[in-house]
């Protein structure tokens, strides 16, 4: 897997740091968006990304800055891609048909944009919302001032009925399952309902012992491909010979765990899911010193990021959510160049077991 980080900057996009957004790409021309702050297409378009390879988006809460460019990414989207009809039957089935998810009313916001901007799409959608747990509701606002959060009116055209994800025994939300790669979502503690996304690989077979299937006569060819799917093969002797016998320990999959804002967990899940996790994207808006300020206001520090990475032993932790007061070392201040050297050697980073 690869993550490419879109934006990496708290509450607007700024000449220096383009708001929250980061893409997964991994095998089979998978290409995930999480979060879509504003600006977030025109981040697309310098790293050569078209809009219609993105095939689900996950958003981890409603502010703004996560969530406001992607009304204008469906739109640019469609725009891009004009070969559907809106009135196709078959829309969920085409291969632009787009699934997102994120909290209980995400459904309105989109539904509500696309409906008063009178904007049809070429492209099916379908939006999954995450039933929020009441502990994630702890801004002082919420008793004066509560807006409905269920979607309104008639369904949009293009649109499809989406699920209401309610969480596991665990804690955990199911999100996507039973292929090569599950997602879940973990409830997060800030000033609105916020999660963080665990995705991780299954286990691949382990390495081939070649030269023992040579030792017991077994030909190169179809007879491999099968002991390395897991199915046993009968030898020209007639024995039974078992994957286990030839196959090294199975390989683990790669976990990438991508938080949204945050000031922590909301509880044991999140430590527990991204236990050994090869890469934890983790806020932190404000710097140590500032830790009061970031706490009253929902968010981390690099020492509160650090410290939830080390309880589940990830391998990397990637800090981002940078408060636009922290602007890029200029060309000559002092750590410029390591910086640059860091930069480089992200850019090429590929997640791999």
């Amino acid at each position: 897997m690869q993550v490419i980080v879109l934006g990496s900057g708290a509450a607007y996009p700024s000449v220096h740091r383009g708001a929250s957004a980061y893409v997964v790409r991994g095998p089979d021309a998978l290409c995930w968006l999480f979060d879509c702050g504003e600006g977030t297409q025109t981040q697309l378009q310098r790293c050569g990304l078209a809009p219609g390879r993105i095939k689900k988006v996950f958003i981890s809460h409603l502010h703004g800055d996560h969530v406001f460019g992607l009304p204008g990414l469906l739109c640019t989207r469609s725009m891009q891609n004009p070969s559907v009809e809106p009135t196709d039957s078959q829309i969920d089935k085409h291969p632009l048909f787009m699934e997102i998810f994120g909290p209980r009313g995400l459904r309105r916001l989109l539904r509500t944009v696309l409906e008063l901007s009178r904007t049809q799409l070429s492209f099916g959608f379908v939006v999954h919302e995450l039933e929020p747990q009441v502990q994630q509701y702890t801004e002082a606002a919420w008793p004066e001032w509560q807006p409905p959060e269920e979607a309104q009116g008639l369904q949009h055209p293009q649109e499809r009925p989406g699920r209401q994800v309610l969480p596991e025994a665990d804690g955990s939300y199911i999100l996507v399952s039973g292929g090569s790669l599950e997602v879940r979502a973990v409830s997060l503690r800030h000033r609105a309902p916020s999660f963080g996304f665990v995705l991780a690989e299954e286990e691949r077979p382990g390495r081939l012992n070649s030269q023992r299937l040579q030792d017991l006569g077994v030909p190169a060819g179809p007879l491999y491909g099968q002991i390395k799917a897991g199915q046993s093969i009968t030898l020209p002797n007639g024995q039974l010979l078992e994957p286990s016998e030839v196959l090294g320990p199975p390989i683990p999959g790669c976990k990438l765990c991508i938080f949204g804002d945050c000031i922590g967990p909301l509880d044991s899940a999140a430590a527990h899911l991204c236990q050994d996790a090869d890469l934890l994207v983790h806020e932190a808006t404000l710097e140590d010193g500032l830790e009061a300020k970031a706490r009253a206001n929902g968010h981390s520090t690099p020492r509160g990021a650090a410290t939830f990475a080390a309880e589940c032993h990830a391998r990397r932790l990637l800090l981002t959510h940078f408060s636009q007061r922290y602007k890029p070392l200029e060309a000559g201040q002092d750590g410029a160049r390591k910086v640059r050297a860091y930069e480089t050697a992200l850019r090429s980073t590929v997640l791999r077991r």
